[in-house]
């Protein structure tokens, strides 16, 4: 089974389609924009949509007991770990930090 890809400039938002030549017996899965014939790679006759687009997978809701979570830590975070690093460590940590950044340039 063979995939192509189209792009229609006409609809930006591509789709996935399975197509047969009645012809040849050729059966491809085909990104298309649009829904106008395409025609066989094989011995170019016009194929026929043998399976309806697949529609894109609807995004899944977040956990908001995980959301929750990960604020606690978010919020926390970065006050702890200053709390828990000494003078000197994070002296060494801001130096580091700062030739990181010099050495991008």
């Amino acid at each position: 089974m063979a995939v192509t890809f189209q792009p229609d400039p006409e609809n930006p938002r591509p789709r996935v389609v399975s197509r047969r030549c009645p012809v040849c017996e050729w059966v491809g899965i085909v990104v298309v924009g649009s829904a106008n014939e395409e025609d066989c790679p094989q011995c170019h006759a016009p194929t026929g949509i043998e399976t309806p687009p697949e529609e894109p997978p609807a995004k899944a809701a977040k956990n908001p007991h995980a959301a929750a979570l990960g604020r606690l830590g978010g919020v926390r975070g970065g006050r702890a770990r200053a709390e828990a690093l000494s003078a000197k460590r994070r002296k060494e940590i801001a130096r580091n930090a700062a030739l990181a950044r010099w050495r991008k340039r």
